[in-house]
This record gives C-alpha cells, sequence and structure tokens, in this order.
C-alpha cells in the first residue's frame, strides 16, 4: 500500500523527534563473550540457530566453497542497480541469483532472473550452461537439499548444532549449563551475517519494507550504501531487503570476558548461563537505561500507530501465503563482498557494533513464516590474501539481530567461521531485523529462501499472457486482428497484463544488460517468446484505441472504455519515460557494455512492424479530447 505525502512526512518528522531523544545514546548489546548472551538469545532471539562448519560433511563444504569460487571466477557475480527512493544506487554486493528453473526474486524494484541449478532428477535445462557451471550449480542445489531436510527437522529449542569430535558429521544440540565461553582469536573485533552494504557515494537511501524500528539508515536496502542520521528512520513499506549502513563501538573492560571454548572437533560451546543469571551486564553500550525506557513507550506507540497506516507493511498478495510443514527452499541469493575493496563502511550507530556490510533489514519478498538459511564462506581476495593466517588478529564476520521497534531489549551478535551456516526460523525475520558486520576476509553467502513467486515464475507470466491474447482473435484466411470482447473490465484486464509483461519482464530483464547470455542461455528462448505476445498486446491496444475513437459507439460504454484506455496508456508512457532515463543515466553510463542497460522495447516513430509509437503522448492527448467532447 502506497502512502500519501502527508502521512509520509508525517512518519518523518516522528522518526526525526525520536532520533533526537535518543542522542548520541548506545543501546546495550550481546555478544557470546558476555554475561546472560545464552540467556537473551533463548529469551528474545530464539528463532536463531547457529550450525557449525564442523557439523556439515566435509565433502558439501569442499563442493559448494569450489562452487562460489567458480562462480565468481565467471563473472556471474554482479553489482545490481537497483531503484531507492526514486534513485539509482549500485549495490556494494556483487550477486547472483540461482534456483528452480523459471523462478525469479524482486527486491527494490528489481527482478532477478535464476540461473537454474541442475538437480539430478531433472534434465530442464541442462544445456544452458558450460560444464562447470553446471557443476557448481548443481553443488549449491546439493547444499538447498541439505538446508531444506535440516530445518525440516529441527526441533523447538534448537540453538546450536555442532560435532562433538573432529570428522564427525554427526550434529547435536549444544547441552544447556553454567560453562562459560572465551572468545576465539578472530571473534574478539567482529562477527558476520548475510549480504550487502550501500555504495557511499550514493547518498541517502531508504528501506521500503522495515515497517519495524526502523532508525535504519536512508541505506538500507539489499546492500546498498547511505548517508548519516537524519533520515535514518525514513524507511518504507515496500520491498525490505538487505540494507547498510553501521556505527562503530568500543567495547568496555568487562566486554572481553568469557568465549568460545573449543571442543576436540574445534566447536565451540556457548553453554547457558544458569536461569539466575537474568541481569545482561550493558557491556557494549553509550545509553543510559531511563531514556531507553522513555523512548520504548514512544516507539510503541509510533508502531501501533504505523500499522494501523499500512497495514503491517505487507507487499504480498492478499491473503499472504504462510509457511507451512516441510521445508523447500525454492531460490538462493548468492552475495560477495570484499571489505579491503570498500572506499567506506559504514558505522552501526545505535549499538556500536561495528562496521556494517549490510544494514538493518526483513528479507524481502518471502513467503510468511519461512525460514532463512544462509552458508557463510571466507576466503581469499581478489589480491589472494586468504583469510586463514596472516600476521596478527583478523576480524570474523558476525551477524546482528535486533527486536524490531525495541530499543529495550539488548542486541545480539553471532560470530561466523568460515563454513557455519545459520538459521532464521519461525517469525524472525518478521519480527526482528539483522544486519551483517564485516570481517577483514572477503565472504560470499548463500542466503536460501522461499521467495513468494506467486507472480514470480515464468510460467505464471506465460499463463497471464495466453489470458490476455484469449481476447484476440486471428481470421485464419486474412490474418486480420479483432477484439473478442469489449467489456471495460475485460479490456482493462489485457491492458494490465500488458504493462505487466513490458515493466516487470521484458524492461526488467534488458535493464540487467547482457549478464545472463553471456554465461546461462536458459531465459534467451522464453524472453523472446514472451517479447512475441506483449508485441500482440500492442496490437490489441492499436484495436482498442480504435474501437474508443469509432463513431456510433454508445455514449456510456464508449465512455467506459475511452477512460479505461487513458489509465492504462498514461501509466505506461510514464514508465517508459522512467526506464529510459534509468538506461541513460550517469551511473548506467558507468558500466562495461556487457553489463550496461539495453533500453528494450524500444522502436522509432516510423517502425512499420509497430502498431502503435513508442512515444504515446499524442494518442493521450486524443482520448483525452475525445473524453472532453462526450
Amino acid at each position: 500500500m502506497k502512502r500519501s505525502g502527508d502521512s509520509e512526512g508525517e512518519k518523518r518528522r516522528k522518526k526525526r523527534r525520536l532520533l533526537q531523544e535518543l542522542g548520541d545514546q548506545k543501546i546495550p548489546f550481546l555478544g557470546p563473550s558476555d554475561q546472560g548472551f545464552q540467556q537473551l538469545w533463548d529469551s528474545s532471539y530464539s528463532g536463531l540457530v547457529l550450525r557449525r562448519s564442523c557439523s556439515l560433511p566435509a565433502e558439501l563444504h569442499c563442493r559448494v566453497q569450489a562452487a562460489l569460487l567458480t562462480l565468481r571466477k565467471k563473472g556471474c557475480l554482479l553489482r545490481d542497480l537497483v531503484r531507492v527512493r526514486d534513485r539509482d544506487v549500485f549495490t556494494a554486493v556483487s550477486r547472483a541469483l540461482l534456483g528452480e528453473p523459471g523462478h525469479t526474486y524482486r527486491y527494490l524494484d528489481t527482478r532477478l532472473f535464476a540461473i537454474p541449478w541442475h538437480s539430478e532428477d531433472s534434465e530442464k535445462g541442462q544445456n544452458c550452461c558450460d560444464p562447470d557451471l553446471r557443476l557448481a550449480c548443481k553443488a549449491l542445489w546439493e547444499l538447498n537439499t541439505f538446508f531444506c531436510s535440516d530445518v525440516s527437522h529441527l526441533k523447538e529449542g534448537d540453538r546450536l548444532t555442532q560435532c562433538l569430535k573432529a570428522g564427525d558429521v554427526e550434529v547435536k544440540q549444544s547441552e544447556e549449563g553454567d560453562t562459560e565461553s572465551k572468545l576465539s582469536e578472530d571473534s574478539k573485533n567482529s562477527e558476520g551475517g548475510d549480504s550487502e552494504s550501500r555504495h557511499s557515494e550514493e547518498g541517502d537511501t531508504e528501506s521500503k519494507h522495515s515497517e519495524e524500528w526502523d532508525i535504519e539508515s536512508k541505506h538500507s536496502e539489499e546492500g546498498c550504501s547511505g548517508s548519516k542520521r537524519e533520515g535514518e528512520w525514513e524507511t518504507g513499506s515496500k520491498h525490505s531487503s538487505e540494507e547498510g549502513e553501521s556505527s562503530q563501538g568500543k567495547l568496555t573492560e568487562a566486554s572481553v570476558a568469557a568465549g568460545l571454548e573449543h571442543s576436540e572437533g574445534k566447536c565451540p560451546v556457548w553453554a547457558s548461563k544458569a536461569a539466575s543469571d537474568v541481569q545482561t551486564e550493558p557491556l557494549r553500550q553509550g545509553t543510559q537505561e531511563k531514556p531507553v525506557a522513555h523512548l520504548k513507550q514512544s516507539l510503541s506507540d509510533y508502531h501501533i500507530e504505523d500499522i494501523q497506516a499500512s497495514g503491517q507493511g505487507c507487499s504480498q498478495p492478499s491473503p499472504p501465503q504462510v509457511c507451512t510443514g516441510s521445508v523447500n527452499f525454492n531460490v538462493t541469493l548468492l552475495n560477495y563482498m570484499d571489505p579491503a575493496a570498500m572506499s567506506q563502511l559504514k558505522e552501526e550507530p545505535y549499538y556500536g557494533m561495528g562496521k556494517m556490510a549490510v544494514g538493518w533489514h526483513h528479507d524481502e519478498n518471502l513467503i510468511s513464516h519461512s525460514p532463512v538459511a544462509v552458508y557463510s564462506y571466507s576466503c581469499r581476495n581478489d589480491k589472494g590474501e586468504s583469510s586463514e593466517g596472516g600476521s596478527g588478529e583478523r576480524a570474523c564476520w558476525r551477524i546482528g539481530l535486533k527486536v524490531a521497534w525495541d530499543i529495550h531489549t539488548p542486541g545480539l551478535t553471532l560470530p561466523l567461521e568460515s563454513g557455519d551456516c545459520y538459521y532464521m526460523r519461525d517469525d524472525l525475520n518478521s519480527t526482528h531485523q539483522h544486519c551483517v558486520l564485516a570481517g577483514d576476509t572477503a565472504r560470499f553467502s548463500s542466503t536460501h529462501r522461499v521467495a513468494e513467486c506467486s507472480s514470480g515464475t515464468l510460467t505464471y507470466i506465460q499463463s497471464q499472457c495466453q489470458e490476455a491474447l484469449s481476447n484476440l482473435h486471428i481470421d485464419p484466411e486474412t490474418g486480420a486482428h479483432s477484439l473478442l470482447a469489449l467489456r471495460p473490465a475485460t479490456l482493462q484486464h489485457c491492458e494490465e497484463i500488458h504493462n505487466e509483461v513490458e515493466f516487470e519482464w521484458l524492461r526488467q530483464y534488458w535493464f540487467q544488460g547482457q549478464r545472463y547470455t553471456r554465461f546461462c542461455s536458459w531465459w534467451t528462448r522464453p524472453m523472446e517468446q514472451l517479447e512475441k505476445d506483449w508485441k500482440l498486446m500492442e496490437t490489441m491496444t492499436m484495436l482498442f484505441l480504435a474501437k474508443v475513437e469509432e463513431e456510433g459507439q454508445s455514449g456510456e460504454g464508449r465512455r467506459d472504455m475511452a477512460e479505461t484506455l487513458l489509465s492504462a496508456l498514461t501509466d505506461r508512457h510514464q514508465q517508459r519515460q522512467t526506464w529510459r532515463d534509468r538506461c541513460h543515466s550517469s551511473l548506467a553510463q558507468t558500466l562495461p557494455p556487457e553489463e550496461a542497460p539495453v533500453d528494450r522495447p524500444f522502436w522509432g516513430v516510423d517502425d512499420p512492424s509497430m502498431p502503435l509509437p513508442f512515444d504515446l503522448a499524442d494518442i493521450i492527448n486524443r482520448v483525452e479530447s475525445l473524453l472532453w467532447r462526450m
């Protein structure tokens, strides 16, 4: 639901007032070395599960890590040019989408088209990639299969799965007790998560979906960068995803207490604190307790009001699908980031957690209550520098979590070693937000999701085309075209499908340049067919226009048809201009030819193969004049 300008303005004013109240104070957060960490995890972050790398089969690690390196080597991981608050920005993270054949994933007004993973029981699309890429896709399908099974078999209360000894692939839930842990050398300064940061030179941007506690910054969507504190509350309600901002906090004297204790398999055991250990020490904070309690009440009031105004910010079709039963991840969004290659990483501003690769966000476009599974792999960067060894300490990646719209519950940070996995189960993704805190090394993440694809598969859009074209009659002898039904509702539906095919599929596909055809041909023929169907819909619009302008039509019916046509043409004309501007923007011009946006479909005024002109301004004027005369 799109809000009015007045509503958005009032929301921003409230956010600024709350930010002013918060001032420079920091809110507490706990890491594994802090007293009360396990209790906080159990009580406020119970949907988070960590699976240590040694609890996965070694052969699976080898295949998956080789696959990620292959995808990077072949140039499949690319930065996206996304749309945030009516401005184009580059994602800081390079990424690619893999998944079920014909699936897509939409975020920040950008539709990613999945490279199909190659399952053992399907020959579909087997010849669309070269053998190395096909092998890499199959390895990630195997990881996906592992996650589907593993997440489905988790029990209530599972928090940490780990191995008991080296080489043992059996997993066991960690026993809870009064054991303290020690921080490893790699996890003293930072810990990790799942995605990207916003490109810093793009200025202020904002999340479109975080309806929860978004004292996030304007750079809070799927790995884009942004700017500073004033607009950090400004997130809308459309497509929240991996956001990017950060702020660095210093550890107090007590912050390096107990840490990670390694078992024989070199996997840490994070035991629960005793039940009596209720007090969480404000080890990493700059916040006074009184203002926090006061602000919590303000935020709670604001949250209730915001939910009433936005319908809880849900962008999914109504009623939304809810994930029940066994888990079937249908896509994985792969991310790659090398912090050393970034000119600037933002500091996490509210807790002082450190440098952020991806800011606070909810993952978007997912089936409600569906889990998310993430595989984290720290590796050599482009200069060949490894995450293993080296002189001095190396900070590892971390994931940060917070309860949405709650500045009273401490945040949580969780360090990730290379090969670790974590799951966000139940409603954690909707009730909490997470961020990714950068380590010192390059990192891949494979983020497996149950994407909401009711209108995001090739099968869906092909069925839409068939539905629209069923109203077009082609004479078998002469080839002449005519419309079968002239009811305004039918014509409106056909024109809506026409716009959907052009702006949600064709232009989305070509805006990403030639990136797909370079290494995967799966989408080539389907997109060619969609373009043919779209061209027939242009003919249907021409026939619709002719009927509207035809003299002798009944007055009321003709007016209804003209108004329906005018609405569709106006929307189409505006969207075409927006896409043309995006394709020719200064940012788009910086991309190499094989990645640069293609303004397609586009045709000149004298193109005899097209039934209507590209620029619809004159036709819109004709229909408006007709309506004035009625």
